[in-house]
Order: C-alpha cells, then sequence, then structure tokens
C-alpha cells in the first residue's frame, strides 16, 4: 500500500486587515503570522493582534513574531492572544527564548538568519537545530540588514542533507517557487512547513487574496508529487 502524500504546513505572516485573515483561513492556512516588531511596516499592537487573532476558527494557530522583545512583554503578549504561539526573529539565545516562551508553557519557532549566495554553506543549521532544541521548529529565512527576510530567497541547495528537527522554509517564497523549495528540502527533515509574506501581498502588510490562495495551490500541487 502506497503510503499517503506528505501535507506541507503553511503560515501567511504579516496580516494587518480583517479581510486578509479570512483570505487565508478560507485558502487553508495552517497559522497565521502577526507581527510585534513596531519597525517592520507589517507590525500591528498586541492589541490588534489579538482582535485579529479573535477570528481565527478551530485549528488555525496565531503566531507572534518579537523581535528582541523583553521576557515580560513576550509573555504579556502570548497572555493575550488566546492559544498564540511564539516566533523569534532577533538575536535571542536559546536560555532567552526558554525564558520568553514561560519555560515551555507556550511552543516557538526560532528563525536562523541564512546568509545569501555562497555564503550560505557557512550557515551549521545542524548546531543551531541543537542549540534550539527546545523549538517547536526551525524557522529559515534569508540574513539581510533588516530583521526578516525581506522577500529575499537564499540558496536551498546549501542546506545539510540531514537535520535533526521540523523546519519551516521561509525567505523569497511565492506561488512560482515554493513547489521547488518543498521538493529540495522535504527529505531533509522530521518534517517541512513554509512560511510566505511579501510573495502573497500586494503592498507591504496588504495582503492580496489572489496571491494566497495560488500560493496554497502550489503547495498543495507539490504535495500531490510526493
Amino acid at each position: 500500500m502506497n503510503a499517503p502524500p506528505a501535507r506541507t504546513r503553511i503560515k501567511i505572516c504579516g496580516l494587518t486587515r480583517e479581510a486578509d485573515v479570512d483570505a487565508a483561513v478560507g485558502a487553508g492556512a495552517d497559522a497565521i503570522g502577526f507581527v510585534l516588531y513596531p519597525a517592520s511596516p507589517r507590525a500591528v499592537s498586541v492589541e490588534r493582534a489579538a482582535e485579529l487573532a479573535a477570528r481565527l476558527p478551530p485549528f488555525v494557530t496565531p503566531v507572534l513574531l518579537f523581535v528582541n522583545e523583553s521576557v515580560p512583554a513576550t509573555l504579556d503578549a502570548l497572555a493575550r492572544v488566546a492559544g498564540a504561539m511564539a516566533q523569534f526573529h532577533g538575536d535571542e539565545r536559546p536560555e532567552q527564548c526558554w525564558e520568553a516562551s514561560g519555560r515551555g508553557r507556550h511552543r516557538y519557532l526560532r528563525a536562523a538568519r541564512i546568509p545569501l549566495g555562497a555564503a550560505g554553506a557557512s550557515f551549521d543549521l545542524v548546531k543551531y537545530a541543537s542549540d534550539y532544541s527546545r523549538a517547536t521548529a526551525i524557522l529559515l529565512d534569508a540574513h539581510v540588514e533588516a530583521y526578516g527576510g525581506g522577500g529575499k530567497a537564499f540558496d536551498w541547495s546549501l542546506l545539510p542533507p540531514a537535520v535533526d528537527a521540523h523546519l519551516v522554509l521561509s525567505g523569497g517564497l511565492a506561488p512560482a517557487n515554493v513547489g521547488d523549495g518543498i521538493r529540495q528540502l522535504r527529505t531533509r527533515c522530521r518534517s517541512l512547513s513554509v512560511d510566505v509574506s511579501s510573495g502573497v501581498e500586494a503592498a507591504k502588510g496588504l495582503k492580496d487574496a489572489m496571491k494566497i490562495h495560488a500560493f496554497v495551490a502550489a503547495v498543495r500541487a507539490a504535495d500531490a508529487l510526493s
């Protein structure tokens, strides 16, 4: 009997409007990301994140993105958005992530900032995943000057052939290339998810419902071929 096709879980990040939350949910997203980093053009307040997250149906997870936030502020935000996961996207060390998660009370993702170009081969993802072994998954993003991938894709082929962690591919994804990313990375980790922001936008912080649906369709097409 053939094994069922893998199912790649999908996170749509950087949402700021009710219509975009509804479009992402309607398309079949598994998680919705809210950026709580004031310097980001997609930033929302904790109050706004809680308001938008209240629209989510069962089994769709809100994810709160933090960049070098204090432990008390992180814990306060997580307490105010029911069922939320954290995503640490700054320079947080392993113990800081653990403390800011309430020592395991809240699940969290840890972003790995992978250098662009050939320099990506120098990033020791196996060690990074081991250092942050308490994280639910390691999110792979491109290393650009600002925090966040800046819509850039790093060279996926330079990642190690085997990483003992759940991975979330991010950085420069769009409907046109997400299938290739899934095919390249699915067998290299425990499980693979994908995370998109700029690749489904009409403008920064404003999502395009048609692009969201096209992105989800591209992921499901890649899953069907696995």
